[in-house]
């Protein structure tokens, strides 16, 4: 039961912020300092957890009714959208987005963890079962596997069609991969599986047909970047899931908006990677350039994916 002292407790916070939200109706959310608006999203998720408690004690409608126009007053500031500029991109991709890895890592090691068991798994059964990694890959690959030819010779002679065709594919996996957060994050489960399954039973293959120098010379300059945007794209699905199964304090609604808000960010941050990894796929990585060049490219620019993710959004800018 809701008590008079846990109501005069947390009356000061909910003052607090309805004096916010007036300011923000009257004036705009851009009159708020950056402390003010910082306080505002605390203020906004503490009120909504105290809507939760105050939900489950039937005697308190008056007060929940008060409580839900708060935080629907104040979810309408939190979560507004803003006009995109360039300048805004870039702080957003410089600073924003690898904070928000950085706070949604532990999703990102998960991402990464069931890719690489599953690739491990695909690559323990094709060295027990041979014939099930020539079922997996399909008769026409393993044709050309045997013949000791990379299927990915005829991109050569398509290179600006296969430059498109290729980053049209890459967004369309990570936008599944992600999308499938939906299902309670079933069907991006099965992406990472099936992308890690597909990773172990290839490289195996190749390696018994003594093509692993071509396989992975192949792989080296787009996949330092495209396996990170899957890794990431199945984060977000990760993510998303979690607010479907684990609303916490929330409303089922809320956590879906909070956790897809945040799954939307990271998944699009992939797309200026699959770009480039879509370019270098086309242009350098079934060329009959030296492996030494594509192993640096590759080395160079995980290298810097991950100071950008470890580093990036450190510096704290201070706006008077």
């Amino acid at each position: 039961m809701i008590t008079n002292s846990w109501m005069d407790y947390r009356k000061d916070n909910w003052n607090r912020l309805d004096a916010l939200l007036r300011q923000s109706e009257a004036s705009g959310v851009r009159t708020l300092s950056p402390a003010e608006l910082r306080e505002l999203g605390l203020l906004y998720r503490q009120t909504a957890a105290d809507l939760s408690t105050v939900r489950a004690d039937r005697t308190s409608r008056t007060l929940e009714q008060y409580l839900n126009r708060l935080v629907g007053r104040a979810h309408n500031f939190v979560y507004s959208g803003k006009r995109i500029s360039a300048l805004t991109l870039w702080s957003f991709l410089a600073h924003g987005y690898p904070r928000l890895l950085r706070r949604l890592s532990g999703y990102i090691y998960l991402a990464t963890a069931i890719t690489l068991v599953t690739a491990i798994l695909g690559a323990l059964i094709t060295l027990i079962r041979p014939d099930f990694g020539a079922l997996y890959v399909g008769a026409d690959m393993m044709d050309t596997i045997n013949q000791h030819k990379m299927w990915t010779d005829t991109i050569l002679s398509v290179k600006p069609a296969a430059a498109s065709g290729i980053m049209t594919n890459n967004i369309m996996v990570c936008f599944l991969t992600f999308a499938g957060g939906i299902t309670a994050g079933l069907f991006t489960l099965f992406e990472l599986y099936n992308n890690g399954m597909m990773l172990g039973v290839i490289a195996t293959l190749c390696a018994q047909h003594h093509m692993s120098l071509s396989l992975w010379s192949f792989i080296a300059s787009h996949g330092a970047l495209e396996l990170p945007s899957i890794m990431l794209a199945g984060a977000a699905g990760l993510r998303l899931g979690a607010g479907i199964l684990f609303p916490g304090l929330l409303r089922r609604r809320e956590s879906i908006a909070v956790a897809g808000a945040e799954a939307v960010q990271l998944v699009a941050g992939t797309i200026p990677l699959l770009i480039i990894a879509g370019t270098l796929e086309a242009f350098l990585s079934p060329t009959h350039e030296p492996a030494a060049l594509k192993f640096s490219v590759g080395a160079f620019l995980f290298i810097a994916l991950m100071f950008w993710f470890t580093e990036g959004g450190r510096r704290t800018v201070v706006t008077e």
